[in-house]
């Protein structure tokens, strides 16, 4: 059995269901629509929202014969949240070379003021 956190990274590995979700952002879809944009088949649309769905990022309504899906935010919540620490281990080794560049620039520029100086 795969734990919460490696489903969702499994179902958001795959190109196609990345984009189910995107449109899903714009409010709830049928499958049909879903797989509008797409060259797949619809039952390939629906084995992906499948995936979508096991992993929690998906859900799907019943409104009359209509099955529209909707995106489920608290799955990729806890995955940002445990991307969080990362994000900042990133940001702190970023801030770092924004100011090793800075120190780089300021002692170009003043090898270049010497240099322009003993002219």
């Amino acid at each position: 059995m795969m734990d919460a956190l490696s489903a969702t990274f499994a179902a958001l590995a795959d190109p196609t269901r990345r984009s189910i979700l995107a449109q899903l952002t714009r409010g709830e879809a049928t499958v049909t629509e879903l797989a509008a944009p797409h060259t797949i088949s619809l039952p390939a649309i629906s084995r992906h929202l499948k995936v979508l769905e096991r992993a929690g990022l998906v859900s799907k309504g019943r409104d009359a014969q209509w099955r529209p899906c909707r995106l489920e935010v608290a799955e990729l919540q806890r995955a940002d949240d445990w991307m969080a620490t990362y994000r900042q281990f990133f940001d702190s080794r970023f801030d770092s070379l924004e100011q090793h560049l800075k120190t780089m620039v300021a002692d170009q520029k003043g090898t270049n003021d010497d240099t322009n100086n003993r002219d």
